[in-house]
């Protein structure tokens, strides 16, 4: 089977050469373009799912080797949800790759965060099926790696923390602003500033503004614990 040339693409930035193309096509078919002959990506977001689960399971059990569940069970929670997911999938420009029915195109199918990550575990299934786990693990570890070692910090709701932080000190709560976005319309970057009553403020940059206002917020805890002006 030939692939588009999007998906060939796709295939370079994965890092994974499939013996079976017919694997990642099925990955990147939407239901809404499906068909008897042309089945969508829904068994393989199944599967994907769980190969995602079992891999972050792992990676968080042997990164932090003193943790208890209570500590492991937040972390392996925001690693696996469909955000995550849906912002690897934009760091690899997934959304370009997609095969959409029209009206799901015209409605921005592209950029929709529960269509990417649905992708993204599709895409994971194809690879495990044509290479296994072995072939699988060390792509999604590479995919997910920053997110792994930021685990802990992203597993804390810090925009609730930042904001009961600056309540506690008689300000009103931080402003979020964004302040940049770039990428194509298909796979958005923004960039979002935080900033205290105080003056004192943070960016950050993600394929969500969800994301980004959460990064922003983390960094600028980890200034305020660290006793930063």
């Amino acid at each position: 089977m030939k692939l588009s040339a999007e998906a060939r693409a796709l295939q370079d930035r994965l890092g994974h050469v499939f013996r079976k193309p017919e694997l990642l096509a099925r990955a990147l078919t939407h239901p809404s373009i499906a068909s008897e002959t042309r089945p969508s990506n829904q068994r393989l977001e199944f599967l994907g799912d769980r190969v995602l689960n079992l891999v972050i399971a792992e990676a968080l059990f042997l990164h932090d080797r003193l943790a208890d569940e209570g500590q492991l069970a937040p972390r392996y929670n925001v690693l696996v949800r469909k955000e995550t997911c849906a912002d690897v999938a934009r760091q690899i420009d997934l959304g370009a790759a997609l095969k959409l029915g029209r009206s799901e195109m015209m409605s921005g199918g592209r950029r929709k965060n529960a269509l990417l990550g649905d992708a993204m575990e599709a895409v994971l299934a194809a690879i495990y099926l044509d290479g296994g786990l072995e072939a699988a693990k060390p792509i999604l570890l590479r995919l997910w790696g920053d997110r792994i070692e930021a685990a802990e910090a992203l597993a804390r709701d810090s925009k609730t923390a930042l904001q009961e932080w600056a309540q506690a000190r008689g300000m009103k709560p931080p402003s979020y602003v964004q302040t940049g976005r770039s990428g194509p319309d298909h796979a958005p970057n923004f960039t979002i500033a935080v900033k205290l009553e105080d003056g004192r403020s943070e960016t950050a940059t993600a394929g969500s503004k969800r994301q980004a206002e959460q990064l922003a917020a983390t960094a600028l805890l980890a200034r305020l614990e660290s006793g930063e002006s």
